[in-house]
């Protein structure tokens, strides 16, 4: 069946659309590990590189900050770059600096390939979604959104443990070249398969239902939620190791089993999202909140604690798909700047929830006091979105007694 949402006027077959977006879901699994790849190798970089372990853990924190700052900037610097041009660089860009990475003779030059990288990372996450869906119809786009992310699902379920074992095997160098590899697979499939203009003047540049107000709500529940999921499950490892009794061998595994529970997550969501999207959003908000509260009381019973670590990988992964796809519904100008805004919060969110954590562990309300806040942080969050209609219809009798219509704020 042929598509003609590219924005080129020219139909794509279904069979072609569908390879662009594994490509890019390979793309997004390359970048996503490379993010974080860092964490299991921080020994071995350390020591390869003569620094201490606590510089080496800046090659990840530096990167998350990059992508908070420099998403919106960036997308609206490039934003009348036709996207198969645009994509096609980000990722030769990509392949270059995990290259050098790879190849760095000290510190300072793998961490300015990583904040490369990250640059690449920022405009990469904001256009990919709305590149991708405007190559199908409007009534499927939470389906390709859910394709899209099983790129970063399975880059905590697989990349990063693969890439942690290959370089305490062979070195740390050799996974970057790795994710440099796939990354060069991706950027061929793009530059011969991507329509020239596609997501240009497709469905997918802009929002189907325009609100500003439902925009800011979705933002403001999601700073809040990720937050308050990353104030413990940024020290998820302490928690089961000194709550729960686990050693640290079987925490692996868990976190494994949890990643699993993620892809699953990511099904379900891209499932039902394109049917009802807010009310996807609301009950993956709604399990997170009580995955939090579920670990502070049960977090010490063994079979509780693995139950409840495995649905918080669920709904997480589930939660993102909605919010993606959520953003694509209600963006109130470009999807493209939407994506870099919702990607900026994100990670705003993390780092904001890694320090909360971190500030909270040496006082005497410990991890479970960390998860505790966390809970009620995302029950803030979950206040939020289900304020949704109400501050729209606020908006709607505020223009009312102006005598005008609503618009695009409301």
């Amino acid at each position: 069946m042929p598509l003609t949402g590219t924005g080129t006027g020219t139909p794509l077959r279904t069979s072609t659309a569908v390879i662009v977006v594994v490509a890019l879901a390979l793309a997004l699994f390359s970048l996503s590990t490379v993010e974080t790849l860092p964490v299991g190798l921080l020994p071995l970089i350390a020591d390869d590189l003569g620094v201490s372990s606590a510089s080496a853990g800046r090659l990840v924190t530096g990167y998350g900050m990059v992508v908070a700052v420099a998403s919106v900037p960036l997308t609206r610097l490039v934003r009348r770059v036709p996207r198969r041009t645009l994509l096609c660089a980000l990722l030769a860009l990509f392949v270059l600096a995990n290259l050098v990475s790879a190849m760095a003779p000290g510190y300072w030059i793998l961490l300015a390939a990583r904040v490369t990288v990250a640059l690449t990372h920022s405009v990469f996450w904001s256009v990919i979604a709305s590149t991708a869906t405007a190559l199908f119809a409007p009534e499927v786009r939470g389906r390709v959104v859910a394709g899209l992310f099983s790129g970063l699902s399975l880059a905590s379920v697989v990349g990063v443990p693969a890439g942690t074992w290959l370089g305490q095997q062979a070195g740390w160098r050799i996974p970057f070249v790795v994710m440099s590899g796939f990354g060069f697979l991706a950027l061929v499939a793009v530059a011969v398969l991507l329509p020239s203009r596609a997501g240009e003047e497709g469905d997918g540049t802009a929002g189907a239902e325009p609100s500003r107000r439902r925009f800011l709500v979705l933002m403001t529940a999601t700073a809040l939620v990720v937050c308050g999921v990353f104030t413990g499950y940024t020290y998820i490892t302490v928690f089961l190791t000194d709550v729960t009794g686990l050693s640290q061998s079987a925490v692996a595994p868990l976190l494994l089993g949890s990643g699993v529970a993620g892809i699953a997550g990511t099904g379900l969501a891209g499932a039902r999202v394109d049917r009802r999207p807010r009310a996807t959003m609301v009950p993956a908000v709604a399990l997170l909140t009580a995955t939090m509260f579920g670990l502070r009381l049960l977090g010490d019973r063994t079979f509780a604690a693995v139950c409840l670590v495995a649905l918080l990988g669920f709904a997480m992964s589930a939660m993102t798909t909605a919010l993606q796809s959520r953003i694509l519904h209600v963006a109130p100008g470009s999807t493209e700047i939407a994506s870099a805004v919702g990607s900026s919060v994100f990670n705003v969110g993390i780092a904001g929830g890694s320090l909360v954590g971190g500030l909270l562990l040496p006082t005497g309300l410990g991890v479970r006091g960390a998860v505790l806040v966390g809970g009620v942080l995302a029950v803030g969050g979950l206040a939020v979105l289900l304020s949704e209609p109400w501050v729209v219809r606020q908006g709607e009798r505020r223009a009312a007694v102006r005598g005008g219509v609503p618009d695009m704020s409301a």
